[in-house]
């Protein structure tokens, strides 16, 4: 969008609604902005560093993270961080398994809970794919749960024992598995009137404290399932980190919108640890499936609120 074409829109925006077309108009430059500067702001592939097993918190900001340290051993009151490649998923996706890291991606086995595999992943790419989110499901959360991933990564640790392992769990993004904001379906309410979680929060329907605190509870509920996994597989280095962060205002910004460089959602931790198998869990693998409707795909990402 150029310059010229902002400003007729704009114009257009003020005669059909006065002020507020002032607030839209500049909420379009802001984001428009945002994605132009977006692939100057480089990150760091989550393939040039080292790692055993590494664990993406879907949407997990760094000082979320900080601020239950003190309940896990295996968490630093204060993570490091790096600069993700992208501020969504799917941009993640398409940023990070790319034919620089083809050799590192083929000795690689990927547990994923997030349906954007279907489009953005090549199956061929890895040691071994898993897309839990095709037979995990839980309609009524809307969501993937924690434990279906956990029990996957952890059967795939002890019974293929590969070079890398990449776990993707879905929390603590929502809808929050602990402290739902509403129901899924009452949280999202798709078509045109569609509005999430963000967009209540960012109209003042909802108090930046309400979400940080169903945010921080989706956020324990599935650092008790990483512990659990930490303790029944073998690596010398496990790294917690995240595709992405999530922004609760800062400059005007909710979410994660796809594209965008701000620091809260490009900055995600980088927790190093280790993990000891105990033996003492046995997993529960679900019953996998080959394939899935589009229509199925396309449900699951509006419930996550992609769509």
């Amino acid at each position: 969008m150029t310059v010229f074409d902002w400003l007729g829109r704009s114009a257009s925006y003020v005669r059909e609604d006065g002020l507020s077309g002032l607030r839209r108009s500049a909420d379009e430059f802001k984001r428009s902005a945002a994605s132009r500067l977006d692939p100057y702001v480089p990150g760091e592939s989550i393939f040039a560093r080292e790692w055993d097993v590494l664990l993406i918190l879907d949407a997990c900001r760094p000082d979320l993270l900080g601020e239950v340290a003190d309940k896990y051993d295996f968490l630093p009151t204060h993570p490091e961080t790096i600069r993700s490649k992208a501020s969504s998923s799917r941009v993640w996706m398409d940023r990070n398994f790319t034919p620089e890291w083809r050799v590192e991606m083929q000795e690689t086995a990927y547990i994923t809970g997030n349906p954007f595999s279907n489009d953005h992943v090549d199956p061929n790419a890895f040691a071994l794919i898993d897309e839990v989110w095709k037979y995990a499901w839980d309609d009524e959360r809307g969501t993937v749960p924690a434990r279906p991933i956990t029990d996957q990564a952890i059967e795939t640790a002890r019974s293929h024992n590969p070079e890398r392992l990449l776990v993707h769990y879905m929390q603590p993004h929502f809808p929050s598995v602990p402290d739902p904001i509403g129901s899924a379906i009452d949280l999202y309410t798709f078509g045109e009137e569609w509005e999430s979680v963000w967009d209540d929060l960012e109209a003042g329907r909802i108090s930046k404290e309400r979400v940080w605190e169903s945010y921080l509870a989706n956020l324990n509920y599935v650092l008790d399932d990483v512990e659990l996994l930490l303790e029944n597989m073998d690596a010398d280095t496990v790294v917690i980190s995240a595709d992405h962060g999530n922004a609760f205002g800062e400059f005007g910004f909710f979410g994660h919108p796809p594209r965008n460089p701000h620091p809260s959602v490009r900055r995600v931790p980088w927790v190093e640890t280790r993990a000891t198998d105990s033996g003492k869990y046995e997993p529960e693998p679900s019953e996998q499936v080959d394939s899935i409707s589009e229509e199925d795909v396309t449900s699951r990402l509006e419930d996550l609120g992609y769509l």
